[in-house]
């Protein structure tokens, strides 16, 4: 098949405020692609800019797609390798971008096998629970969210922290106290805590039954994470340190964290997503699939991903319930309660209104 020409927009999505260590998200700044071929299959792919955490933003991404588009235009797909590779030799990092190509291209592969993507990936469908994540505010506030997930059902929390490494223990003891022992708790701290706040918050919360801690301190101090894991009672679960497969090895190699976050908008998409898999597998760190404040196009993608590969064990898939105010999405995974479902649909198996698309800014290349 060849491009034939790559539809671009801005696909901003309203929503809640939504606060972590790192700062505060007042839409979402995503980008979503649709590539036409000359065999008439159409790929879809969408990525979210979170630029505190990746460094790109929704302007950056739009104006690299508009480059990567000019460069795949009468290309052929069916070498995603290639395809990839010539972003990569274009242009440094901009993982985030790349990877709305990336899944546009691995939706397209899908479609011309027949498969859905879990299939074509080498998976079959599985139960898949997310949690369902609270944002930091007042420890008060954050325990009354909290009670309100316990009685919709949810069973699985994930608590936002890193503002204030003392706070943050009050904030989990408020949050213990009022949902009680019994519900699974995790915890992310998004960078915000410095090694001697880590110690301090990590061992004061071992008391409370916490999962794993995610991405504690500062990425560019991943060489005190062999120390930080050696003392905490809490298995430390990097995902800012992890970018590409080269990271995870790194970290694996050092024994420098128990468990690794892959997100496509970190990783460029499901290539090196695979990749950052299999380096994990092989040394029995399991993985969890996370997000930034995709819709349901993106997420539907990491649900695919993580039905095909048994090494994710963990799944941080509520992007689109982080108070997304529009749900423009057509087809695509579904929630019952926080389990996962997708249908047989090939490719991805989901797409965006076009009478949403109508009113973002957008550019055909």
């Amino acid at each position: 098949m060849t491009i034939t020409h790559t539809e671009i927009y801005k696909y901003t999505i309203p929503m809640v405020p939504f606060t972590i260590a790192t700062g505060t998200m007042h839409a979402a700044q995503n980008l979503f692609i649709r590539i036409h071929t000359s065999e008439g299959i159409t790929g879809v792919g969408e990525c979210s800019a979170f630029p505190m955490i990746a460094g790109e933003t929704q302007a950056t991404c739009f104006e690299m797609a508009k480059d990567f588009a000019a460069l795949w235009k009468n290309k052929n797909t069916d070498s995603i390798e290639d395809r990839l590779a010539e972003l990569d030799l274009f242009t440094a990092g901009n993982y985030t971008a790349k990877s709305a190509f990336d899944i546009a291209l691995y939706d397209m592969a899908a479609k011309a096998a027949n498969q859905p993507l879990y299939q074509f990936l080498g998976g079959e469908q599985k139960v898949i629970e997310s949690d369902l994540t609270i944002g930091i505010d007042t420890p008060e506030k954050m325990a009354a969210t909290a009670l309100s997930f316990k009685a919709k059902g949810v069973n699985i929390i994930k608590v936002k922290l890193g503002k204030n490494a003392r706070e943050d223990i009050e904030r989990i003891r408020q949050i213990r106290l009022a949902i009680g022992n019994d519900m699974l708790l995790r915890i992310d701290a998004n960078q915000g805590w410095s090694y001697d706040d880590a110690v301090m918050a990590l061992t004061a919360l071992g008391e409370f039954n916490i999962q794993f801690c995610e991405q504690p301190m500062r990425k560019w101090n991943d060489e005190w994470l062999p120390a930080l894991c050696k003392l905490s009672p809490i298995p430390i679960m990097a995902d800012e340190s992890v970018f590409t497969h080269h990271d995870a090895e790194r970290l694996i190699r050092n024994h420098a964290c128990a468990y690794i976050n892959i997100k496509f908008a970190k990783s460029g998409g499901i290539h090196e997503a695979l990749l950052i898999n299999e380096v994990s597998e092989k040394n029995k760190v399991a993985c969890m699939m996370g997000g930034m404040l995709e819709s349901r196009v993106a997420l539907t993608a990491k649900v695919h991903f993580a039905m095909a590969k048994h090494n994710i064990k963990f799944y941080d898939l509520d992007t689109c319930l982080l108070g997304h105010l529009a749900d423009p999405v057509t087809g695509g995974v579904t929630y019952s309660g926080m389990h996962l479902q997708l249908s047989d649909a090939i490719g991805i198996g989901a797409d965006v209104d076009n009478t949403f698309l109508k009113k973002l800014e957008q550019v055909i290349i």
